[in-house]
């Protein structure tokens, strides 16, 4: 039977109620209360609010502080990257934006009014506005509270109750995670059986994001990572031509010998380098996943775990032993 959660009457936070209802404590799953400052739960775990947005990031799970979090509204990474926004992106993602037409009319047939979850999309995200729909209703969350940050949550342990969403979105995320399989675990952990979750996750692509930035997956790599679900569809999000512009720039800037150097030397090396993405147009089949920049999985929600011979079974690279 579904809990409801309590609100206090002075107080609403920008969340319909139907997501207020399958919202948890993250350490201990139980039902919060909310007041103008402050989210707590029956166990005494009490997390900030700011803007609206609860900061629901438990101390003791994450790398990540609340308080923190709350404090530092004024440098979201967002706005630390304005100088490169000026600059020619290295690549060119050609899948989302199909794939997130995909991904809605799976939801929209599914249900009539899906709820989804985008994990680390508190910018939306590349061809975001293809998935958005009246009949259905997104939540955006990321651990920095930007523009459209409507919770501050951490993907190891999304504070939400068991199988409260039709859909999750982790795009340009787990790469970015300690530890990418508990994230898709909990991922598995919030969708309902048939629910759907897209992902976009790079292979041949340089560190960004500096410390924050941990692991890469082949395509047999990232597909045992959703083994867990059935496969609708997967591919190369951004082709080999992109990954050509990534590695080109950051042997440029490795000449550097200090920050301000490498800014320059990385805006040069986008300028001379970015039109190798064009490529990826040309890019598209089997063979070029082996050397492809990013991959997406586009999967569902079964009862099923692919096997590891069944998943050696599915290379579709151009290697040959």
């Amino acid at each position: 039977m579904l809990r409801t959660v309590t609100i206090y009457r002075e107080y609403m936070p920008p969340l319909s109620m139907r997501v207020l209802n399958v919202l948890r404590c993250p350490e201990c799953y139980d039902p919060l209360t909310f007041t103008a400052a402050r989210v707590a739960c029956g166990n005494g775990h009490v997390y900030p609010v700011v803007n609206g947005a609860p900061v629901l990031i438990p101390y003791s799970k994450s790398v990540f502080d609340a308080d923190a979090i709350a404090a530092s509204t004024s440098a979201t990474p967002t706005q630390r990257r304005g100088f490169r926004r000026i600059l020619p992106s290295l690549s060119w993602n050609r899948a989302a934006e199909p794939n997130f037409v995909r991904l809605r009319n799976k939801l929209l047939h599914s249900s009539d009014s899906p709820l989804v979850l985008n994990i680390g999309g508190g910018d939306g995200g590349v061809g975001y506005r293809s998935l958005t729909h009246p009949s259905l209703e997104m939540l955006l969350t990321d651990v920095a509270l930007g523009p459209g940050t409507q919770i501050a949550a951490d993907a190891h342990c999304l504070p939400f109750e068991d199988q409260s969403f039709d859909g999750v979105v982790v795009q340009a995320v787990l790469e970015h995670v300690l530890d990418p399989w508990a994230c898709v675990n909990e991922i598995f952990r919030v969708l309902r059986l048939g629910g759907y979750v897209y992902a976009e996750t790079p292979f041949m692509q340089q560190v960004h994001m500096g410390r924050y930035d941990f692991t890469r997956f082949t395509t047999l790599g990232h597909r045992r990572l959703f083994r867990r679900f059935e496969e609708v569809a997967s591919g190369a999000a951004v082709g080999p031509g992109s990954a050509l512009a990534w590695s080109l720039t950051y042997f440029v800037s490795s000449f550097a010998r200090s920050p301000a150097w490498r800014r320059w030397l990385d805006a040069v090396g986008r300028l001379c380098f970015f039109g190798f993405r064009y490529f990826d147009r040309f890019l598209t089949g089997d063979s070029a996943m082996d050397a492809a920049c990013g991959l997406y999985f586009l999967g569902r929600k079964v009862s099923e775990t692919l096997s590891d011979r069944e998943l050696i079974a599915q290379y579709r690279g151009g290697m040959t032993l």
